[in-house]
């Protein structure tokens, strides 16, 4: 998918597909480029990644890539063990001596309360320390014909409906009124039903069946 599938259909419902046409493609493109700023803020599971990360060496404070958002979860040490989430607050009423404690391959790590692009590892690690995590990377802005990472083609639908509301909300005099807000509902309200449909899709069980249904 690009940017360029997205604004054709999005043209269709436009009505905007003859010349001379009242959009331009730049103008679209933006549009694109802010729905899926959009979708971040409301489904940053959309933009997932798993990389790996070279920990600073000696140092219990650690920082995620550039391009994220925020941290999802931190799963092992490269070629070493399994690190296990803590609660700081908790840990550092039970340990406050932690952060002294010498260099190690780390067995634990925190989330940073009041940053979510930075972590805290215990204990601090060694040189050469990697670990595999997983975090909500920022997209960057999409050129006309880019193929998009993210989110994925099953949400063309999505953005579609993000361009044509923003598209729709410079003709309408007011945006809570008319075309606008028929597709911003739709953007906003098929984003939800997916997010609870992961509920059957993400577990190994299904729900339970009331009795009679």
């Amino acid at each position: 998918m690009t940017p360029a599938d997205i604004i054709d259909e999005a043209r269709k419902l436009l009505q905007d597909t003859r010349a001379p046409l009242r959009y331009s493609d730049t103008d679209l493109l933006g549009y694109v480029n802010q729905t899926v700023k959009r979708m971040l803020s409301m489904r940053p599971d959309l933009f997932n990644k798993m990389t790996t990360v070279a920990l600073t060496a000696n140092d219990v404070m650690q920082e995620l890539p550039a391009d994220a958002h925020r941290l999802v979860d931190i799963y092992y040490v490269v070629g070493r063990n399994s690190v296990t989430e803590v609660e700081r607050p908790m840990f550092q009423r039970a340990y406050p001596q932690w952060v002294s404690d010498p260099a190690g391959t780390p067995l634990n790590f925190m989330r940073h309360e009041r940053n979510p692009t930075k972590f805290f590892v215990y204990p601090k690690p060694l040189p050469n320390t990697t670990v595999m995590l997983e975090y909500v990377a920022v997209p960057g802005d999409y050129t006309l014909n880019e193929a998009m990472d993210a989110p994925s083609d099953g949400y063309l639908p999505q953005l579609v409906d993000g361009v044509v509301f923003l598209a729709s909300s410079i003709d309408d005099e007011n945006v809570d009124s008319g075309r606008a807000k028929l597709f911003m509902d739709s953007f906003s309200q098929s984003l939800g039903v997916d997010l609870q449909a992961r509920v059957v899709t993400d577990k190994e069980t299904m729900p339970m069946q009331s009795r009679g249904a």
